[in-house]
């Protein structure tokens, strides 16, 4: 199964050097049965795609809460065995669980498949979407559009052996 672990540049770094995310358990995504009857397809790509923007979308939110982070997302793609990672049956249905799985433990970086990243040009709106994060919450639709804005970037992906570049 492949999930998609949100992070944030610092915390990718620390992945690196220990060779793990840990601990756990961790917060992941991935093509869940829920995730599959709101997206409404069949076709894995475009599945694993939303489960991928899922996860960028928890990365804002960590990119948010550590005011030391730089202004863009990360996602770490992931192979695991099915049944390491598991959905909350309670919150299958809740629109800001969709695709939301647990992983009871660390994760080894040798299980990843790669990383996306915001390019250099997101960081501005990576910025203002992260400060407007608690007005769109609260259903300020101004703040939504500014959040909106960060997801129009696309991540770039990055082979698991550009990490250092990455964090450097």
């Amino acid at each position: 199964m492949r999930v998609y672990v949100p992070l944030t540049l610092p915390r990718l770094a620390e992945a690196y050097k220990a060779g793990e995310v840990a601990p756990g358990p961790l917060v992941a995504y991935a093509v869940t049965p829920a995730l599959r009857e709101w997206y409404v397809s069949d076709d894995i790509e475009e599945l694993e795609y939303a489960a991928l923007n899922r996860a960028a979308a928890a990365s804002l939110r960590l990119v948010a809460g550590d005011p030391d982070a730089a202004r863009r997302r990360v996602v770490l793609a992931a192979d695991v065995p099915d049944g390491v990672a598991v959905a909350d049956p309670d919150r299958g249905l809740d629109q800001g669980a969709l695709g939301e799985v647990r992983i009871a433990a660390g994760l080894s970086l040798g299980k990843a498949a790669a990383v996306h990243v915001d390019s250099g040009d997101a960081e501005e709106d990576v910025r203002a979407a992260a400060a407007a994060l608690g007005a769109a919450d609260q259903g300020d639709d101004d703040a939504r559009f500014v959040v909106d804005g960060a997801e129009d970037h696309e991540l770039l992906w990055f082979a698991v052996q550009e990490i250092p570049g990455l964090i450097d």
